[in-house]
């Protein structure tokens, strides 16, 4: 008799930002990274995909839909998630002879964002882990997050960081078929729960040089890369670990800052240049430096992505002074309306000397999207098809 039930399971799943970045593999089939990473998750109550994973027998294809979109499942990279989590159910499987074969079923993926695709907001993160996390969900996989995130690294490399809230190590590990490639939780969000950021959206545009193009071009031509990559991250991920297991934010902020610049300036060395940081970017650097001076102390640390939007963390106990500048700023701006947003109070005076980035920042900025530091993926009953 042919069972005919459809089985389904859904998750919400976060964004992440590196503040010690991921740029450069060393093998692209396996998605092995030059160098280790490190992250802070943000609030999937702002930033989320929310996914549902489903099969029958009634199922002809594997299929996914991505805000309404039909996506191409056969490249190499969603088969190789597709293809390991099966291989996992199907252990199930053979160990439980009254489990549904649900490893010889085909799988519909439905996907819905909450915030512009490709646009440098760690969009393939997120996605890449809530479809591991939902199919290891329906499949019941007696897996962990970091046993998972071998399978989500293959699929876009720092999703394997959004299977875990908090602040998120990726180790690169040296072995050639990348079982110890794994990410980690260096600390829990409620270890440091006063973490916040304020993301100014320059351009929602798709990015005219995609990461996976950029940073093998990097790899080959950039001679800054090498140095980056076996000398100076290395360094900075033991002490980026030290300043989070100490609350410094001090520290934090001056290694997340530098490690931005330097990741970027690995760009501009690459042959031919890339640039994903652009005028309003640089202006949101100025601002930042502003903020700070002003304040007498290091209040907030800017780090961009393989994008031109700005991430500036800060603490609680200074959003006036961070985000409330960039209120007064850009309080016309899109996403002040919700809850966090409007409870950031706008400063009277703007940082002096400042006229020229100001400007460039409210001609340059699209939306403005406030977070803080979030958990992992969250099951849900919620389903999307």
């Amino acid at each position: 008799m042919v069972d005919e039930e459809t089985y389904k399971a859904s998750t919400y799943a976060p964004v992440n930002i590196a503040v010690i970045k991921y740029w450069g593999k060393r093998d692209t089939k396996l998605n092995l990274p030059t160098n280790s990473s490190l992250s802070v998750t943000l609030s999937q109550d702002d930033l989320r995909t929310h996914t549902t994973a489903s099969c029958s027998s009634t199922v002809e294809k594997d299929s996914l839909t991505l805000n309404g979109k039909d996506q191409d499942v056969s490249g190499a990279r969603t088969q190789a998630c597709l293809r390991e989590l099966r291989r996992l159910r199907k252990d199930v499987e053979e160990k439980d002879g009254s489990a549904p074969k649900l490893s010889e079923l085909k799988l519909k993926i439905v996907s819905e964002n909450n915030f512009p695709t490709a646009a440098g907001l760690a969009s393939s993160a997120a996605g890449f882990a809530a479809l591991v996390r939902a199919i290891a969900d329906l499949y019941q996989l007696p897996a962990t997050p970091t046993e998972l995130s071998r399978i989500a690294r293959q699929g876009s490399g720092s999703a394997c960081r959004s299977l875990f809230g908090g602040y998120v190590a990726w180790q690169q590990g040296d072995k050639e078929d990348g079982s110890d490639s794994l990410a980690y939780e260096v600390a829990p969000a409620s270890h440091w729960p006063e973490m916040r950021a304020v993301i100014l959206v320059a351009s929602a545009e798709k990015k005219d040089v995609s990461s996976t193009a950029g940073m093998q071009q990097t790899v080959a031509t950039s001679a800054l890369f090498k140095h980056r990559a076996e000398n100076v991250v290395p360094g900075r991920m033991k002490a980026m670990e030290a300043a989070i297991h100490d609350r410094d934010f001090a520290a934090f902020a001056q290694l997340t800052t530098r490690d931005s610049n330097n990741f970027h300036a690995c760009c501009a060395d690459t042959d031919p240049p890339i640039f994903y940081m652009n005028d309003t970017s640089r202006a949101a650097v100025r601002m930042c430096e502003a903020i700070n001076a002003a304040a007498g102390n290091v209040v907030c640390a800017y780090t961009f992505d393989a994008g031109p939007n700005a991430v500036v963390y800060y603490l609680a106990e200074h959003e006036k002074e961070v985000a409330g500048t960039f209120k007064a700023l850009l309080g016309e701006k899109t996403g002040w309306e919700g809850k966090r947003g409007g409870a950031v109070e706008a400063v009277k005076k703007l940082p002096e000397g400042m006229e020229v980035a100001a400007e460039l920042l409210s001609s340059g900025v699209s939306r403005i999207i406030p977070t803080g530091v979030g958990d992992g993926p969250r099951k849900t009953e919620e389903h999307l098809c």
